[in-house]
């Protein structure tokens, strides 16, 4: 069961009202996210008081990226197990709300690994429960703390390629607080540079279908004071052309064994302008991003969205006319394809940052030597 409560966004940034926190009210605990696809018109908070509604809250994107899917994940077992539920059913269906977003499965199987390590030392249901949400909270923190490394890391590539500072940097879809249990990853990076006075542009993608750059990067750019300009997806080859784009910084939603990156679809177009104008490329993601058992892109299964949101756009307190609950923008029933992800191969990334390092070049070999060492410092 999910509710939602609106609250004022006024003089506010994104970091007080967090998009994902754990709350224990007398009536029962539940997960209170902020529904992303309310912005920036408006700051909702869903509350979702089992599985099922965060499942349909991650379908509907309310809750989105990477990083904070894995973290939803991991709180959605819990859920479950403090509420009383089937916990490898509720793990099922969260995993498979969307199945590119390797860190979703990721968190999910964290919790799952607790509650079911806890039962198998004698534990009851209930300590289970406790042992799920101590995973999920740890994962949390993990993960605010990946955060910062990945932006000191990226910062200081960013300066080693680009000296002198004054970075002009392209971004794709929304990379930032909203999803993270941080400050995001590729995002993260703009951020600090902007911070230490080495950002002199931030150029953000609109990310048609769903405009997550022109509603949710651009929003938190606002909130943070960045010098920042959206523009149309279409409009990236002319910017490049011009000599206006001296990197490119996204995340990524899987990262496969020989390091090809699957993330929202129209990054792969950035990869080709970006190598053929000789700007570096380079892809922000949590080791968890990494996908050792996926051999390459290829093997990817690329999550396909409904049609309505490429022939419909959502208006606020406007008549709606579409099945999709949106004002019709193509003849009724125009077919759409609209696959939510793209595969950049290893070969058009000039870097990709984690919190463990910089791998660059992006090969097989290095990425399993960087997750090698993830694994014995206990990060991954």
């Amino acid at each position: 069961m999910a509710d939602q409560y609106a609250q004022s966004g006024e003089d506010k940034r994104p970091t007080d009202m967090p998009a994902i926190r754990w709350e224990e009210p007398p009536e029962g605990p539940v997960l209170v996210l902020l529904d992303q696809t309310r912005l920036p018109a408006e700051e909702v908070e869903l509350v979702c008081t089992d599985a099922s509604a965060l499942v349909e809250a991650i379908r509907s994107l309310a809750v989105r990226g990477a990083p904070l899917l894995g973290i939803a994940g991991a709180y959605g077992v819990a859920l479950a197990a403090i509420r009383g539920f089937d916990v490898d059913e509720a793990a099922a269906a969260l995993a498979g709300a969307r199945p590119t977003a390797v860190n979703l499965s990721v968190g999910v199987e964290r919790a799952r690994t607790a509650y079911r390590a806890e039962l198998a030392r004698g534990g009851d249901p209930e300590q289970g429960a406790r042992a799920a949400l101590a995973a999920a909270r740890q994962l949390h923190r993990e993960d605010a703390e990946a955060s910062a490394r990945m932006a000191e890391h990226g910062l200081a590539l960013l300066d080693e390629l680009l000296p002198g500072g004054g970075h002009r940097v392209l971004t794709h879809c929304n990379t930032g607080s909203l999803v993270s249990g941080g400050e995001g990853t590729a995002f993260a990076v703009a951020l600090a540079a902007h911070r230490q006075g080495r950002l002199r542009r931030l150029w953000v993608d609109e990310t048609r279908p769903l405009l997550q750059g022109a509603r949710l990067t651009a929003y938190e750019a606002a909130r943070n004071g960045m010098a920042y300009t959206l523009l149309t997806d279409n409009a990236a080859g002319s910017l490049f052309a011009s000599g206006e784009v001296d990197a490119v910084l996204i995340g990524a939603d899987r990262i496969t064994a020989d390091g090809s990156v699957t993330n929202k679809v129209g990054s792969y177009p950035l990869a080709v302008l970006a190598r053929y104008h000789h700007v570096p490329f380079i892809v922000v993601a949590p080791v968890t991003t990494v996908d050792p058992d996926t051999p390459d892109g290829t093997s990817v299964e690329v999550e396909q969205r409904p049609g309505y949101e490429v022939t419909e756009i959502t208006a606020p307190q406007v008549q709606v006319t579409g099945a999709g609950g949106g004002i019709l923008i193509a003849p009724l029933g125009t077919q759409a394809y609209n696959p939510a992800f793209d595969v950049t191969p290893p070969e058009l990334v000039t870097a990709i940052v984690t919190e463990e390092g910089v791998v660059s070049p992006v090969t097989a070999g290095a990425l399993e030597d960087l997750c090698a060492r993830a694994r014995r410092e206990g990060t991954a």
